[in-house]
C-alpha cells in the first residue's frame, strides 16, 4: 500500500512537472503568435509604405518630366527669335503691301491667317492650326506678334507677320495670293481720328492722310502731385472732378465733330473711360505717346497710330 502510495506521488511529481512544462509551453507559444502578429503587423507596414514611396516616385518622376518639358519648351522660345522687327510708317507700310501683292505662288498656296483676333479658328496658344502646321518650328514666334496677320506660303518663300493699325476681321484662307485688306494698313476714305489726355483732346476729319477739319482744347487740370495748401485726399478728388469735366467736353466734341470710323487713341485712361460712352464708337483704340498743344498732339497721333509693325518669320 506504500509503495502504492509512493507511487501515486512520483505521478503526480510528474503531473505537476508537465503542467509546468506545458504552461511554459503555452507562455512560448502564445509570445511566438504575438511576435508572428507583430511581424505580420510590420510586414503590411511595410507593403503600405513601400506602396506608398512608390506613388511618389512615379508622381516624382512626372513632375520632373513636365518640368523638363516645360524647360525644353522655354528653351526652344529663347532660342526662337524673328529674323527681323520694322516700324513702317505709311510710305514703308504700302510698299510692303503692294510687295506682298506681287507675290503669286499659285493655286491655293499662300496663306493669311490672323493670330490672336475676334473668335477666329485659334489651336494651341492662340494660332490657329493652319498656321501652326504652315509654320513648323517657327510658329511660337506667331503669338509673340500678336494681334496679327500671319502670311506664307508653301515652299516658305514668304514667312512674315504684320501687326496693322485697324484690327481686321477673323480670317484663315488658304488662296491664289495673299488677302490683304489695305484700309486696316493705310487711312481710306473718310473718318475721324482723336486723341485724349487727360488735358488735352483733338480730333480730326481726314480723308486718306488729309486732315479736313480740327477741333481742340486744353482743359485746366492740376498736376499728378499736390504742391502744398492742399490734403492728398482732397487734391486727388479735386483732380478727378477737373478730368471728369474734361471728358465730358471730349465726349461732347465727339458728338459734333466726329465722322464713322472713330479711331481713338491717347493715354490709355483716358481712352478707356471716353470710349466707354463716346458717340460714335471707336471702330478701334490705341495708346500712343503724342504729346504738346492739340493740334499738336493731334499730328504726332496721326504718325503713331497708322504705323504697322512687320515681323520676319
Amino acid at each position: 500500500m506504500l509503495d502504492r502510495l509512493l507511487g501515486r506521488a512520483e505521478l503526480r511529481e510528474r503531473a505537476d512537472e508537465l503542467e509546468a512544462d506545458l504552461a511554459g509551453v503555452r507562455e512560448e507559444r502564445d509570445s511566438l503568435e504575438r511576435q508572428l502578429e507583430a511581424e505580420s503587423d510590420r510586414r503590411a507596414d511595410a507593403v503600405t509604405a513601400r506602396q506608398e514611396a512608390a506613388e511618389r516616385v512615379n508622381r516624382l518622376e512626372d513632375r520632373i518630366a513636365q518640368l523638363e518639358g516645360d524647360l525644353d519648351r522655354e528653351t526652344e522660345r529663347e532660342e526662337l527669335s524673328f529674323r527681323g522687327v520694322e516700324r513702317l510708317g505709311l510710305d514703308a507700310a504700302e510698299r510692303v503691301l503692294d510687295t506682298l501683292d506681287g507675290v503669286a505662288p499659285g493655286r491655293e498656296r499662300a496663306l493669311t491667317a490672323t493670330v490672336g483676333v475676334g473668335d477666329g479658328d485659334d489651336g494651341d496658344g492662340g494660332v490657329p492650326t493652319a498656321a501652326r502646321e504652315a509654320f513648323g518650328d517657327r510658329a511660337p514666334l506667331l503669338s509673340r506678334a500678336t494681334p496679327c496677320v500671319a502670311v506664307t506660303d508653301d515652299d516658305g518663300l514668304v514667312s512674315a507677320a504684320l501687326s496693322p493699325p485697324v484690327s481686321p476681321a477673323p480670317r484663315v484662307t488658304w488662296s491664289d495670293g495673299f488677302e490683304l485688306e489695305r484700309s486696316n494698313y493705310l487711312p481710306r476714305g473718310q473718318y475721324s481720328l482723336a486723341a485724349v489726355r487727360a488735358d488735352v483732346f483733338a480730333v480730326g476729319v481726314y480723308e486718306g492722310r488729309e486732315r479736313v477739319t480740327v477741333e481742340g482744347f486744353r482743359s485746366e487740370v492740376k498736376s499728378d502731385h499736390s504742391k502744398g495748401g492742399f490734403s492728398q485726399a482732397r487734391f486727388e478728388r479735386l483732380r478727378d472732378e477737373q478730368i471728369d469735366a474734361h471728358l465730358d467736353r471730349c465726349r461732347t466734341a465727339l458728338s459734333e465733330h466726329a465722322v464713322e470710323p472713330l479711331y481713338l487713341v491717347g493715354d490709355r485712361a483716358a481712352v478707356d473711360r471716353l470710349a466707354e460712352t463716346a458717340t460714335p464708337t471707336p471702330a478701334a483704340t490705341d495708346a500712343v505717346d503724342a504729346t504738346g498743344d492739340p493740334e499738336t498732339t493731334l499730328s504726332a497721333a496721326f504718325r503713331e497710330f497708322w504705323t504697322t509693325r512687320l515681323y520676319l518669320i
